[in-house]
């Protein structure tokens, strides 16, 4: 019931720091996963980060793995996601959804209730 709503994007250099957050309803919380997606210009949607509502477990794309991390506070209904040492082609809009079956994982088809997006800009 109802879309994400992200914040905190923005325009920055290689190298900075960005924190995302994407606030839900409280059934977005309730046994399911809520998953950060970007989009570039000219490319398709990239699954980025997902985390489980009910034990915290977590999945990263590869090309963030160990520079972006996700998390969540259930009791705000809200989900994070720390972006560290950011890159030219991290560049995108940054979506927020919700698996309502649970899945650790990215796969666009399974998720739903996307918000409007937010922009991240990283460029010398």
């Amino acid at each position: 019931q109802g879309q994400f709503v992200e914040s905190g994007g923005g325009s920055v250099q290689p190298g900075d720091t960005l924190t995302l957050t994407c606030v839900g309803s409280r059934f977005h919380f309730d046994y399911s996963t809520v998953a950060w997606f970007r989009q570039a210009p000219g490319k398709e949607r990239e699954g980025v980060a997902c985390i489980s509502t009910s034990d915290g477990r977590t999945y990263y794309a590869d090309f963030v793995k160990g520079r972006f991390t996700i998390s969540r506070d259930n009791a705000k209904n809200t989900a994070y996601l720390e972006m560290n040492n950011l890159k030219p082609e991290d560049t995108g809009v940054y979506y927020c959804a919700h698996d309502p079956m649970g899945r650790i994982g990215t796969t666009i088809a399974f998720f739903d209730h996307w918000g409007q997006g937010t922009q991240v800009t990283v460029s010398s």
